[in-house]
């Protein structure tokens, strides 16, 4: 599992202009999964990203209560080594990534985390205004 996690004073999903997904002053995280992936994955990342010393004054999501806005990213796994066409081999097929991509979420919000989502399998419009900038990649 990867996620590019940025810290925002703004970040919102949409999609067909519907608003999905919209924060304040938390954590965007995009959120890729591979073929490798398991709940024990999602819930160590679920774990990481909510206690990640990334905010102000090195606290996390979980010591000030901020927002998370979870967007599933496949395209994190893209390959371009190769060529100009990026291979997308290493990303899960949707049947597999969805539920673990589901298992981030629903363990982010067991931990008292409040998350907001885009939609899977959606084209999204994700809008972002970065803090700091602060950007970091997790790869579990």
């Amino acid at each position: 599992m990867r996620a590019v996690v940025q810290t925002v004073g703004r970040a919102r999903v949409t999609v067909d202009d519907e608003v999905t997904g919209e924060i304040t002053d938390g954590l965007l995280v995009l959120l890729g999964v591979t073929h490798t992936d398991t709940p024990q994955v999602a819930a160590t990342m679920a774990r990481k990203l909510h206690e990640l010393r990334i905010l102000d004054d090195e606290r996390s999501a979980a010591d000030v209560w901020a927002p998370l806005l979870v967007v599933s990213q496949f395209t994190l796994y893209g390959d371009a080594r190769k060529g100009r066409r990026p291979s997308w081999t290493a990303a899960a097929p949707a049947e597999v990534a969805e539920p673990l991509v589901d298992a981030v979420v629903e363990q982010l919000r067991a931990r008292g985390a409040k998350v907001e989502t885009g939609r899977f399998r959606a084209h999204m419009l994700v809008e972002s205004v970065n803090v700091g900038p602060r950007t970091l990649v997790l790869d579990l």
